[in-house]
């Protein structure tokens, strides 16, 4: 049976793939390709049920839970950092609302969360690597940075205003859920499906060195340190099992956006067991 796995072209996903490009794990009949596109795109493949498995943003997941149901592991949780808001000047935090923010995607999490900070504001979109560049140039007030843009920022002379992170961590004591791995709820043998790609994880973190090496091959030019912390900050312990605190953090932010108004129905969490 072949599966389709949809993940961002970036260090962290591809290092949690690594092993299934080796003879390392048994994948119990499947055969798998990776299709690689950037967050915005599989939020919206996601929304035609396009994927086998895909990974998603956990704000993008109310809107396919009828097609998806949520994979145990694969998640990508900051424990006190997440996506942050950079300008070129310094500005306080609550100047943000005032201005306009580019944005990569009003399915992301990072927009949700940045909506739960400052209410309503005006924003524009922009695939994620092109926001910093926008914003140094000065066609952008400020931008919403995930991915690497965290890490790189002021390699352009930026200045972070907010880490949603740091604020979610202070507001609830919860880590911020960000991306999210999801399969097609019509897919055989889903549970054998899980099992295959939550090995895969452990099998990277097992042989860091290999996986990081094969990451760093979707670095989109970033160098080894950045990939190398990029890929610790985003696969992790919360990565092979969300466990407790995970699976709370999810529902808080979810039942948050429901609060206000971001889904277009109510959120019935589901995960393969």
């Amino acid at each position: 049976m072949v599966i389709r796995v949809g993940h961002s072209p970036d260090p962290d996903d591809a290092f949690m793939y690594w092993a299934l490009t080796t003879d390392l794990v048994d994948p119990r009949g499947f055969r798998f390709e990776q299709v690689l596109a950037d967050i915005s795109t599989l939020n919206q493949w996601a929304r035609a049920a396009r994927l086998e498995v895909t990974a998603l943003s956990l704000a993008a997941y109310p809107y396919v839970q009828e097609d998806y149901v949520l994979l145990p592991h694969g998640a990508s949780i900051g424990v006190g950092y997440g996506p942050i808001v950079v300008t070129r000047e310094r500005v306080e935090p609550e100047a943000l609302a005032g201005l306009e923010i580019v944005v990569p995607g009003r399915l992301t999490t990072a927009f949700l969360a940045l909506r739960l900070v400052l209410g309503e504001f005006r924003f524009r979109e922009l695939p994620f690597d092109r926001i910093p560049d926008e914003v140094a140039s000065g066609r952008a007030d400020a931008g919403l940075l995930i991915h690497e843009g965290q890490l790189v920022f002021d390699s352009l002379g930026l200045e972070k205003i907010l880490d949603l992170g740091e604020w979610w961590l202070l507001e609830t004591g919860l880590p911020l859920p960000l991306g999210v791995n999801a399969a097609r709820r019509d897919v055989g043998r889903l549970d054998d499906l899980s099992e295959v790609l939550g090995e895969a994880i452990r099998c990277g973190l097992e042989h860091r060195e290999e996986a990081l090496e094969y990451a760093l091959r979707f670095g989109r030019g970033i160098d080894a340190a950045v990939a190398d912390r990029f890929v610790a900050m985003y696969v992790n312990e919360l990565t092979q099992d969300y466990g407790e605190e995970g699976r709370r953090a999810v529902c808080e932010l979810l039942r948050r956006g429901e609060a206000i108004g971001a889904f277009p129905r109510a959120v019935e969490l589901d995960f393969v067991a």
